[in-house]
């Protein structure tokens, strides 16, 4: 898998899972972290894909940023509270942290190919 595929997976799923976890719950502002978070990324595959640096190293960056926000704020959260939710959450980390390690990986390599 390319980083521009791991990183248009990550972000359909942050936002599908974003989108379903704001309107199965409270309709908090604050579900819809991830969907933002997913756009932006969506829009960033096709910079990815055409190898633009500038991109790319946004994408990683808020990937980690949303990996983070889910694994130190969310993911307690959710296991306190069970359920589906919790689920969501594992899933939405477990994508985010597969983008990351091919962004390295597309990283490495690019700088090996120099």
């Amino acid at each position: 898998m390319k980083a521009h595929t791991a990183n248009l997976i990550n972000s359909l799923v942050l936002i599908g899972l974003g989108l379903w976890g704001y309107y199965e719950n409270t309709d908090a502002p604050t579900a819809l972290i991830p969907v933002f978070f997913g756009i932006a990324l969506l829009i960033a595959t096709k910079g990815i894909k055409e190898n633009n640096k500038i991109m790319s190293h946004s994408a990683i960056l808020f990937t980690i940023i949303i990996f983070i926000a889910l694994v130190g704020m969310r993911l307690p959260k959710s296991l306190d509270q069970g359920g589906v939710g919790l689920y969501r959450v594992i899933v939405m980390s477990g994508t985010s942290l597969v983008a990351i390690i091919f962004f390295i990986k597309s990283f490495i390599d690019a700088r090996k190919n120099k």
